[in-house]
C-alpha cells in the first residue's frame, strides 16, 4: 500500500507574508511599466541664459551664463562658444567645455574678455555635445 503525502495547510503568517510580497512585486512591476510607457525619447535640449549683468573687475569683463538641459537624455562634452565682434570683426572668442549635463541639470560659468562686450556684439551659443 502506498502512502500519500499531504501538505500541511498554510498558516496565517505565511498567507500575510505572501500577500505583502505579492503587493511589493506588483508595485515594482507597475512602476517599471509606467516608466517604460511614459519615457520621453527626447534628446538633450540645451538652453543658455545670461545669468547676471556683465561686470568689470581689474580691467577684465566677466560675462556669466547658465546652461540648462531640459531634454530627457544626458549630454556629454557640451561645448559653449562666446564670440565678441566689434565693427564686424571678431576681436575675442572664448570656449567652455562641460563634461556632463544630465536631464534637468544646470551649470553656471563665465566668459572673461579683455574688451567691453557692451561696445560690440556678443554671441554666446552651444556649439556641440555628444550622447553618452
Amino acid at each position: 500500500m502506498m502512502e500519500t503525502e499531504t501538505q500541511p495547510e498554510r498558516s496565517l503568517a505565511e498567507w500575510i507574508t505572501f500577500g505583502i510580497a505579492s503587493s511589493i512585486l506588483a508595485v515594482v512591476i507597475s512602476l517599471v511599466g509606467y516608466m517604460w510607457l511614459n519615457e520621453k525619447n527626447q534628446p538633450p535640449i540645451l538652453s543658455l541664459n545670461q545669468k547676471q549683468m556683465i561686470r568689470e573687475i581689474d580691467g577684465k569683463f566677466y560675462v556669466p551664463f547658465e546652461i540648462i538641459n531640459t531634454g530627457a537624455e544626458t549630454a556629454e562634452s557640451v561645448q559653449i562658444i562666446a564670440e565678441l565682434k566689434i565693427a564686424d570683426q571678431v576681436v575675442e572668442t572664448g570656449e567652455q567645455q562641460i563634461d556632463f549635463l544630465s536631464d534637468g541639470e544646470r551649470e553656471e560659468g563665465a566668459f572673461i574678455f579683455s574688451q567691453n562686450p557692451v561696445q560690440g556684439k556678443l554671441t554666446v551659443r552651444v556649439a556641440s555635445y555628444k550622447l553618452p
